[in-house]
């Protein structure tokens, strides 16, 4: 580990010497080590291609879907090694959640929490089905506002509920991780901060790990924050610890907004 890195107890993701290129030899993130917390919301910041969303897809081995792309090091999820696993479970236990809002636009509110199911060719009964579809939709604080239009197309809502949808989706297979790819940049205020009171809410039983380019929205809700810079882990601790007291001075200077 580098020397501004903190040791954690039973962790629920241990990523151990994770490099990943586009190019042979050039590195998007380069020998990064970091274990993080179970139920927490654990924050990855740096400035535009520092390799955050390249260690947050190497997470659920999105990887893979492109030619040409190294990745070297381990990553162990929940104690299992995530290169042994086959991609149907890994992606069930790793939920991603991407910047756009992407419900299945001819799918509705219904088949969209549930389409992982179906993509995955796992047949359930209504009665579990319909338990499922209420329980996701519940935690986001959506079932409320949809249940009386659960087969209404998903792209009818808001791109706020839009984007809730997208979380549920994730939640229907009970993940160990929610993996979010600056989930609210593409929101107004008020859908950003609903986003953020479900986040902090959803940490109760699921490990939230979270780029953002938003540092205030990091000091909000994160209780562990990364920061990246040229692919490289430059410092990851408590957020409330890096915002008062940065160890590197990269970090510091990212904080008072010398280079973004």
């Amino acid at each position: 580990m580098n020397n501004f890195s903190i040791k954690i107890k039973d962790p629920v993701l241990s990523i151990r010497n994770l490099s990943v290129s586009y190019d042979k030899g050039k590195y998007a993130v380069d020998n990064v080590t970091a274990d993080i917390k179970r139920n927490s919301v654990t924050a990855i910041m740096g400035p535009s291609g520092c390799g955050k969303s390249t260690l947050l897809r190497a997470i659920n081995r999105m990887h893979e879907l492109y030619e040409n792309i190294e990745t070297k090091g381990d990553i162990i999820l929940n104690g299992n090694d995530i290169s042994d696993m086959p991609t149907i479970k890994l992606r069930r236990m790793a939920g991603m959640v991407f910047q756009h809002p992407n419900p299945f636009p001819t799918m509705s509110i219904y088949d969209n929490v549930i389409a992982g199911y179906k993509l995955n060719g796992i047949r359930l009964k209504k009665k579990l089905r319909d338990e499922i579809v209420e329980r996701s939709l519940t935690d986001v604080t959506l079932w409320d506002e949809v249940k009386d239009t659960l087969y209404k197309k998903g792209s009818f809502l808001s791109g706020g509920q839009q984007q809730r949808l997208c979380i549920a989706r994730a939640l229907a297979f009970n993940p160990e991780v929610i993996l979010l790819d600056e989930p609210t940049s593409a929101l107004d205020p008020v859908a950003t901060s609903k986003i953020e009171d479900l986040l902090v809410k959803l940490k109760e039983n699921y490990s939230i790990l979270m780029v953002t380019h938003n540092m205030s929205q990091a000091a909000r809700i994160s209780d562990y924050s990364m920061f990246m810079y040229l692919g490289e882990l430059v410092e990851y601790g408590k957020t409330k610890d890096m915002f008062t007291k940065p160890k590197d001075r990269r970090t510091e200077e990212y904080l008072t907004g010398k280079f973004g």
